[in-house]
């Protein structure tokens, strides 16, 4: 991605490959038939990954950063209005511009608008759970959406999901896109969460948490949260598809 080898020449930024969940979490059972049982093979990536696409603000619609009004039939989206906001840094804490970014989540009752999601909780004909946005010239983002529910899923039975916001950045080749998800600081399912208790360190699960942010709350309309989302280094975010960064 733009800027993340942008660094002095020699600079070495070591990988803390400790804070790296193991493939094989028992405790998240869906890890029992994805980890795998050979060694993985390194495959260089062809021209096909490596040339484009290159996005811009163009490709966006005026209200896809805003999941409370961008799938309204007859009114706004139902539930918590929130805010959540921050950059994109590189491993130097740098802006990184032009970023597309994507989020997808469950409603307010914590469904998804998904033929397989079966959960009781209703569907909202106002919620799509799905959005874009990029990054600005200063590394900015921005979006406007319901706050999440937690909802239960079939691990060990019924465990039960934090709220949480799935999160996708695009660089410039279809090799650079990096998957994540957020969580909201004080929330009490976090610790009992089979997911995140794969990550063996503790910063790792911290730089996952967005923080209450009431100095961009919105008076008598919504709370703010900021998370920042830092793409390689000491305090990367961490991805679930390459923990170690781009």
């Amino acid at each position: 991605m733009t800027g993340l080898l942008s660094g002095a020449r020699g600079d070495i930024m070591r990988r803390d490959r400790t804070q790296h969940p193991p493939a094989l979490t028992p405790q998240y059972k869906t890890s029992v038939l994805r980890s795998p049982r050979r060694a993985l093979v390194s495959l260089e990536p062809g021209p096909g990954e490596n040339a484009g696409p290159v996005f811009n603000a163009r490709i966006l619609a005026p209200l896809e950063n805003d999941l409370i009004r961008n799938y309204s039939k007859d009114g706004d989206a139902q539930g918590e209005r929130i805010i959540v906001h921050g950059k994109v840094l590189d491993e130097n804490a740098r802006p990184v511009p032009n970023t597309l970014i994507e989020v997808w989540q469950a409603n307010a009752g914590g469904r998804y608008r998904h033929k397989n999601d079966s959960y009781l909780a209703p569907l909202d004909p106002n919620f799509g759970g799905q959005g874009r946005c990029m990054t600005d010239a200063e590394g900015n983002y921005f979006f406007r959406t319901i706050r999440p529910g937690p909802y239960p899923w079939r691990n060990n039975g019924s465990d039960w999901r934090p709220a949480h916001i799935h999160i996708s950045l695009f660089g410039h080749a279809f090799v650079q896109r990096l998957v994540s998800q957020l969580y909201f600081e004080g929330d009490p399912l976090i610790p009992f969460c089979p997911i995140i208790g794969t990550l063996p360190d503790k910063g790792a699960v911290e730089r996952l948490v967005a923080k209450l942010d009431m100095g961009n709350a919105v008076p008598f309309d919504a709370l703010a949260y900021r998370f920042d989302i830092v793409l390689r280094g000491r305090r990367q975010t961490f991805f679930e598809n390459k923990p170690e960064g781009m």
